[in-house]
């Protein structure tokens, strides 16, 4: 079981906005760029997400995409879901009477408790914790990146070390 890729896609673009001021406007090729997805397929996955009203875009000067709601209303289940449908693990889960088996069937429970999970967790990840999350990790990401700079005439300690001179 895995989500494709256009969902992990929709997801990294979702916490990309989320990240951004209110009401900012990204355009599309800089949304390539940070999320690392190519153009073409990146316009049909902003198209879902425009259709699930997650996102909205905007012609014209200045135009691009933006969030449509608040990034703290906007769970990682919605995103999922905005790509692929409602969540089911098995055809036994369905709103829909698929099996017959499922009233005495041992392993409908278990499908139905793991499905219950899957909702809950991914329900309980907004995009605004996603997005911060995020810069938090790319800040701490570029400090382990920067190099020392050695000025002379001070002794040479790279603060990266526990304080061992080098």
């Amino acid at each position: 079981m895995q989500i494709t890729r256009a969902s992990d896609y929709a997801v990294r673009v979702m916490i990309h906005l989320a990240g951004l001021p209110p009401s900012s406007t990204v355009r599309q090729c800089e949304l390539s760029k940070v999320t690392d997805v190519s153009g073409h397929f990146l316009s049909k996955v902003l198209q879902q997400l425009v259709r699930a009203r997650l996102i909205r875009s905007q012609r014209g000067a200045g135009g691009g995409y933006a969030l449509a709601i608040s990034a703290a209303s906007v769970s990682l289940l919605d995103v999922v879901e905005a790509m692929e449908g409602p969540v089911q693990l098995n055809q036994c889960l369905g709103e829909e009477p698929s099996c017959q088996r499922k009233s005495w069937c041992p392993a409908h429970q278990v499908w139905a408790e793991a499905q219950a999970a899957i909702v809950t967790v991914l329900g309980g990840a907004s995009m605004a914790s996603l997005a911060s999350q995020a810069k938090a990790d790319s800040a701490s990401q570029h400090r382990l990146q920067e190099k020392p700079v050695w000025i002379s005439g001070v002794p040479k300690k790279d603060p990266r070390k526990s304080g061992r001179e080098n």
